[in-house]
């Protein structure tokens, strides 16, 4: 009897194996959903439509955008966390989603680095140091020396979090007291900068461009080295303040999907991933949004993911910020 349930049990092992290996061979063979955790036409939502639009084509399969905007990107996390990890459930998450949410709040309903298998990063927003032309200091070493000269005078606006922190990281690591204004929302703090209400901001290069370019505003840094060529005549910040901890710091996408899906789904997804951003026509719609298409492995992507927890964690306790 034990002999011939064992022979079952294996039997049973041995089937099991087979379709599963059926099941990731044939992988896609019914619509795909991508769920991304903020409203049609925003950032994330334009590189997974760009992404699902090529995939589809590509694999003859629908990708159906599910847009689950709230909650800070709570709500679309929790619904791809407790999907069914066979690769017919993704997710287009945001930095915060991964790394800065869990400790922001006391009871996150899902584990950013445990409940999700990381596929790659797809895109960055770089953001700019930027002061007023006219009145504002011309380099980054001449605004440290004016924030050290003037202990507490200076003061900076942010209406995001992240901008918020990039802020405080930098102020804290060049040893500067520069006071915190905060604003409802990026376009506002762009605003108190051209009406003189602050001296300083950190903002998308998108959104600064172009009163950059009118010569309202000026850059002084960039705050990533791997920016777009277009960025290229900025400096960057790490460099310009000798702070070399200061490098890669940006507002990014990434691709996950729930944790245990199979390796070798998560690969194949990560090819085409890979082959999507990297071609010419969709990096240069994607660049147009402010998005800069970044790709990487699914094992560099979860090393990225654990160094910005570590940065991020730090930076969070320092501030004493809380979302509840």
């Amino acid at each position: 009897m034990r002999v011939a349930g064992f022979l079952v049990s294996a039997t049973i092992a041995i089937w099991a194996g087979a379709v599963l290996a059926e099941e990731q061979s044939s992988f896609p063979n019914r619509p795909i959903h991508l769920i991304v955790p903020f409203p049609a036409g925003g950032p994330s939502d334009v590189v997974a439509r760009l992404i699902g639009q090529k995939m589809s084509e590509d694999w003859g399969q629908p990708v159906v955008i599910e847009n689950r905007p709230g909650a800070n990107t709570v709500i679309g996390a929790q619904a791809a966390a407790k999907a069914a990890p066979d690769g017919y459930t993704l997710f287009m998450a945001i930095d915060s989603t991964l790394v800065m949410n869990q400790y922001l709040s006391k009871s996150l309903p899902y584990d950013p680095l445990n409940d999700f298998a990381p596929i790659t990063l797809t895109a960055k927003t770089i953001s700019v140091l930027t002061v007023a032309a006219a009145t504002g200091p011309k380099s980054v070493r001449e605004l440290i020396g004016r924030a050290k000269a003037e202990p507490g005078k200076l003061n900076y606006g942010a209406g995001t979090i992240t901008a918020q922190l990039m802020g405080h990281l930098f102020h804290k690591a060049a040893g500067l007291d520069i006071v915190y204004v905060p604003f409802k929302g990026t376009p506002e703090t762009v605003n108190g900068l051209l009406t003189g209400s602050v001296e300083m901001i950190y903002a998308a290069n998108q959104i600064v461009a172009p009163l950059i370019a009118s010569g309202q505003l000026r850059a002084l840094a960039k705050l990533d080295r791997d920016a777009p060529p277009s960025m290229a005549d900025i400096p960057v910040l790490a460099d310009e303040a000798g702070l070399p901890d200061l490098d890669d710091i940006s507002i990014w996408l990434g691709l996950v999907a729930p944790r245990g899906t199979p390796k070798p789904i998560i690969d194949k997804i990560n090819a085409e991933v890979v082959k999507v951003l990297t071609d010419p026509a969709v990096k240069e719609r994607s660049e147009r949004t402010g998005n800069y298409p970044v790709t990487n492995t699914p094992e560099q992507f979860a090393a990225f993911i654990r160094k910005e927890a570590d940065r991020w964690e730090r930076v969070i306790k320092d501030t004493g910020i809380k979302f509840d």
